[in-house]
């Protein structure tokens, strides 16, 4: 922020390029690809006027003497961030270099940033079907039927587990190598898989392919292995697990598992051009060898087992005898549904040591790695006698006798044993299963160090793209709640819980979230491919489900509020990324939904086709009439697709829906507000969330709007002031508090430390956000395991307000891409926030400082936009930026001036605004009790 000397100012430059959201794809399939940037600069007012894209498959190519592939020329455009693909169509395996040259306003030299993507196997834009003509690989497996005399099974020991579980298959190819080979490596999966090439683990990729509805799409990833590919004799091996394929999936009694299938199978093509241009392929067939090895089984809900005495040594690397190895089973060779990734995978993002290590018995030990998360346990073990056991079982808290609790697990083992050969080993770690926990009980050492364990925490690899801070520990402790909450449930879907036997990807628990999720990380490949999940999964009459991706077998009719994430996830992506394919791919199912729900409700009232009809879930208050949810819900989606086909230029369609989403409104007026004699007007059921729906979904005329927020904010207060609101409700309550004057009752509500409130369970010792207000009290103990996980997302959805809010970073009604911000901090109690955000157009920052009687306000513009900067001040003619008058400032402009704040337009840059501001006395709270590090005061 304000501080460079102009010896150290640099103009404006693109930085960041981006393809289709992501750095550097390796591998898509996207005929017309974004190709976007971000600007800097440390210049105010110093915005861009034209740019200029060209596109080449060799780098020498992007000069002003090359011969580009595609040159859009010199476009004037000053909001212009980035630009879809438009030259001739792209090859299947070939590396596009390309480049952005941004022309400043002024006379300032124009500058340049470069990158690259290259396409996948399937040539992009190749029909519906794009890899049926692409591949020739198989799919192949080892034969589950036959007798596998190597790994009979021992004396007390089965083919399969308790669970049913069989072995993973291990598969291997030799081929033939040279120096100096281009090697791209095309692989995927029905079910999960590892691959190395000569002993080499290939990518970083965790639990891919991934999970999709494989009966729909199935994902497959590119790797560059030319560095890998040696002289002479080269070995391909994989090992392949159940995973979401053919493992257990949900909580469906009378479908626990094998939703898509009944054992795992490999596809792969690997592609070796030499330097002369000529190409050899080795592909999945027939001519693989299989056998078992010490992977005993491998379950994404239920553990894994290694054998140590089951395991192949050396088998994959070249000079391994397999000999005694049998022929790969094909099962058949249908790629149509083959598809490249449009997300990042999922990665090994953090590694967390012990905390603490306390024996409970002779060869027991609990292990605290002092946060909730979603991975695995690597441990050091050193020599473990032959048929010796080492398990490790995970819980998120511990009961009442500091041992594992597990009742909320269900039927989830989350279980990995180690079975010991006699020899020494280096370390233990499961491959494809993962699990939600803080704390594991280690059985079967009787000596276990704290250096000898880690807890390794995976998540989709979505950027970190957001920061916040601010004066009070609990509520910054709050945030990196809401953080890992966030990291442990984006594991290539976003799903409700990492713990239990479900972990499917909810669509209300992913909209209500979406705000939140968008100002921490850049979850634009993240929500694209899930997009595809929740087009996937839908109804033959058009409508949303409650999850997706779908699980084979079962009916599920999308519920109000969950349904309805398939409208309000992609206008939020469409406002946060500026990007209106996210419009333009989801306009005729969001057409599909509201034209569903019209036709089974003409009255406008939404009573049927409802689904589970969760309404606002676990709301700890008087329910909301079902209807009224219901009913407010099917107009804010109407009005959405209204306005999403108005951005895509469908006129008529945005004329008729707005005209249906006018009459809805109408209607929920008619039947569900009533007004008392004082004219303060009432909403049926009388309850929070009615209100809340009304007033955040614009559906009650200007007359009745003041009092319905002044008896939201009654019901509020009454309460505690406290929330009665569920996962709905809640994401709504402190910026409709906010939006109607009542951010000192939005503050109340966040420093409350009694049961319902967000400070509660971290006064527990939560690190993560509970999926109830009331996981566990001290008068009750635990809720009711059914539904009870530590590690749930959907209340935290309170991470917007901090940033938007608190912090007071946001974009105005209109804008999009944070083209136009609106700056306006909420102190409340506090003495600092600040905000910091990784924009499409570039860095937004915000920070604040009260010392004294005034107030300090920093912040950041990036160029191309603007931002209304509402000062807070108890004396607006006190402003002052940089020390001067910002009237007389360059790039400032006096919007308004009100009791309470100045309201100032700027351009871009970064400002220093300072003001008088002494507030009146705010919400306080008790002092929190002492910790010791973050993980004090722990569930009992």
């Amino acid at each position: 922020m304000p501080g460079s000397s102009a010896a150290d100012v640099r103009t404006l430059r693109p930085y960041a390029p981006r393809c289709d959201h992501r750095t550097t794809p390796l591998g898509t399939d996207e005929p017309a690809p974004l190709l976007s940037w971000r600007l800097a600069s440390d210049r105010r007012g110093d915005d861009p006027a034209a740019y200029r894209v060209r596109v080449a498959e060799a780098p020498e190519d992007l000069g002003e003497d090359g011969l580009p592939l595609w040159d859009t020329g010199r476009v004037e455009d000053p909001e212009a961030t980035g630009v879809l693909y438009a030259g001739p169509a792209l090859r299947a395996r070939t590396r596009y270099h390309w480049s952005v040259t941004v022309w400043p306003a002024d006379t300032a030299p124009a500058a340049e940033a470069a990158s690259w993507f290259e396409t996948g196997l399937t040539a992009p834009g190749a029909g519906t079907s794009p890899g049926a003509d692409a591949w020739s690989a198989s799919w192949i497996t080892h034969d589950p039927n036959p007798v596998d005399v190597m790994n009979a099974p021992t004396e007390g020991e089965h083919a399969l587990d308790d669970h049913g579980l069989a072995p993973c298959p291990l598969l291997r190819r030799t081929f033939t190598g040279s120096p100096g080979t281009r090697a791209r490596l095309y692989v995927s999966a029905r079910g999960l898989y590892e691959i190395s090439l000569n002993g080499t683990r290939v990518g970083d990729a965790e639990l891919a392919p991934g999970w999709t509805d494989y009966t729909r799409r199935v994902q497959y990833q590119t790797y560059d292995v030319s560095d890998l590919v040696r002289d002479g004799e080269n070995v391909l091996a994989a090992t392949v697990a159940d995973g979401w394929w053919s493992g257990f999936v949900g909580f469906e009694p009378r479908r626990a598992g094998a939703h898509y299938g009944s054992f795992p199978q490999l596809i792969a093509e690997l592609h070796l051009t030499g330097a002369d241009g000529a190409t050899t392929t080795v592909v999945t067939d027939d001519t693989w060898r299989t056998r078992t090895g010490a992977v005993r089984h491998a379950d994404l809900l239920m553990g894994e087992c290694h054998d140590l005495r089951r395991a192949a040594d050396g088998w994959e690397l070249p000079g391994y005898d397999d000999t005694g190895w049998r022929p790969a089973l094909v099962t058949d060779a249908d790629h149509h549904l083959l598809v490249a990734s449009v997300d990042e995978p999922v990665r090994a993002k953090a590694e967390l040591p012990a905390l603490s290590v306390t024996r409970v018995g002779p060869d027991a030990h609990v292990v605290d790695f002092g946060q909730n998360l979603a991975g695995r346990v690597r441990l050091r073990t050193g020599r473990l006698a032959p048929g010796a056991r080492v398990v490790i079982r995970h819980a998120e808290v511990l009961d009442e006798k500091e041992r594992l609790y597990t009742a909320n697990l269900r039927t989830a083992a989350a279980t990995d044993v180690l079975i010991g050969d006699g020899r020494e080993h280096a370390l233990f770690e499961p491959h494809f299963t993962y699990h939600g926990f803080r704390y594991a009980e280690i059985t079967g050492l009787a000596r276990l160090d704290a250096a000898d364990v880690t807890a390794v925490a995976l998540h989709s690899d979505t950027p970190w793209a957001g920061s916040f801070d601010c004066s009070d520990p609990d509520i910054r402790r709050l945030h990196t709640c809401v953080e890992w909450g966030q990291r442990s449930n984006f594991v290539s879907v976003p799903t409700d819980c990492p713990q239990r036997d479900e972990r499917l990807g909810w669509l209300a628990d992913a909209q209500v979230f979406l705000p939140t999720a968008a100002l921490n990380a850049d979850v634009a490949a993240f929500f694209t491919k899930w997009l595809r999940d929740v087009e996937d999964a839908r109804t033959p009459d058009g409508g949303f489900t409650n999850v997706a991706p779908r699980l084979a077998g079962v009916t599920d009719e999308g519920a109000p509020g969950w349904g309805d994430a398939g409208v309000l996830i992609p206008w939020h992506l469409y406002r946060t990324y500026d990007d209106p394919r996210f419009l333009a791919r989801s306009l005729d199912a969001m057409r599909a939904w509201v034209g569903l729900i019209h036709r089974h409700n003409p009255d406008l009232i939404w009573r049927q086709h409802v689904g589970p009809h969760f309404s606002d879930w676990l709301a700890p208050g008087t329910p909301t009439p079902r209807e009224v949810v219901a009913t407010a819900y099917f107009a804010h989606s109407t009005r959405l697709t209204a306005e999403a086909a108005a951005v895509l230029g469908h006129r008529e369609t945005a004329r008729d829906l707005h005209g249906l989403a006018a009459s809805i409104r109408a209607a929920f007026n008619e039947h569900f507000v009533t007004v008392e004699a004082s004219g303060a007007p009432r909403i049926k059921g009388d309850t929070q969330t009615g209100y809340l729906v009304a007033l955040a979904f614009g559906l009650l005329p200007d007359e009745h709007t003041e009092g319905a927020a002044e008896r939201l904010a009654q019901l509020i207060e009454a309460a505690g002031p406290a929330l009665q609101t569920g996962f709905l409700g809640v994401a709504l309550a402190a910026p409709v508090l906010d939006a109607h004057g009542r951010d000192d009752l939005a503050h109340a509500l966040l420093n409350r430390t009694e049961v319902p409130s967000w400070l509660y369970p971290l006064r527990h010792g939560a690190t993560t956000i509970w999926e109830r207000w009331d996981g566990w009290t001290p008068d009750s103990g635990f809720r009711a395991p059914a539904m009870n996980s530590f590690n749930h997302y959907a209340l935290g959805s309170i991470g917007e307000w901090l940033h938007r809010g608190v912090a007071g970073l946001d974009q105005s009604a209109e804008s999009t891409g944070y083209r136009h911000l609106r700056i306006a901090p909420r102190p409340g109690g506090l003495t600092h926030a600040g905000s910091e955000y990784e924009s499409v157009r570039g860095a937004v920052g915000v920070r604040w400082q009260r010392d004294g009687a005034g107030i300090e306000l920093r912040l950041r513009v990036p160029p191309g936009a603007t931002a209304d900067v509402h000062v807070p001040t108890t004396d607006p003619g006190s402003v002052r930026e940089s020390g001067t008058d910002p009237a007389a400032g360059e790039h400032i402009t006096l919007i308004a001036t009100a009791t309470d704040h100045g309201v100032y337009r700027v351009a871009s840059g970064e400002y220093r605004f300072t003001a008088a501001f002494t507030p009146a006395g705010g919400h306080t709270r008790p002092a929190s009790p002492a910790r010791a590090g973050t993980h004090e005061g722990d569930t009992p």
